[in-house]
């Protein structure tokens, strides 16, 4: 993971320094995001390390155990969410909120994907809840600010709506956009 605080001196393994085994790493990352939303977590590790287009050591020495990877992949999605929460402070408030909401959608997916292979009482996990709202709930606090979110929500119940959103089948991606477009709707202040 990085260097700095949070939930990563929670996870073992460590981002490769070298520019090589960093691109292995960051493609076993984005590889497992995909085959566990597509497979769940028995996954083949074997197919996660094809589709980074690497062998399976490279994979196991990067992540010595399956707990190790999703909890890296779970870590890393949650720092994704926090990267992105400094990135949009220079938006205005609405727009700051609704774009970070659209990356917590692809969060959700990924750990709907693994969550059973989580241990929900882990620091981690607890770190992870802290960065994740750490990092959202000023957005909202400043679209509320601006007026331009209802006053009467709290960033917990604007998380479980977006959760529900996304963990519901679609029957395409216009179908879910539309769902989505009609929740960010009901954060808006009434007329």
């Amino acid at each position: 993971m990085t260097e700095a605080p949070g939930p990563a001196h929670h996870v073992s393994v460590r981002r490769p320094q070298r520019a090589d085994a960093r691109r292995n790493f960051d493609a076993l990352l984005g590889a497992a995001r995909e085959v566990f939303a597509e497979e769940g977590t028995s996954a083949s590790l074997e197919e996660v390390a094809r589709r980074a287009g690497v062998g399976i050591g490279t994979l196991y020495r990067n992540f010595p155990t399956r707990q190790d990877l999703f909890e890296t992949v779970y870590v890393d999605e949650v720092e994704a969410l926090a990267r992105r929460a400094e990135e949009l402070t220079g938006l205005e408030p609405w727009a700051a909120l609704v774009a970070w909401l659209r990356q917590f959608v692809s969060y959700a997916t990924t750990k709907r994907a693994i969550y059973e292979a989580l241990n929900r009482d882990s620091a981690m996990f607890a770190a992870c809840r802290e960065i994740m709202y750490s990092a959202g709930r000023p957005l909202l606090q400043r679209a509320q600010a601006d007026g331009q979110a209802r006053p009467d929500v709290s960033f917990e119940d604007v998380l479980r709506l977006i959760s529900g959103i996304s963990g519901s089948a679609y029957s395409d991606d216009e179908q879910r956009e539309r769902v989505l477009t009609m929740a960010l709707d009901g954060i808006r202040p009434r007329a």
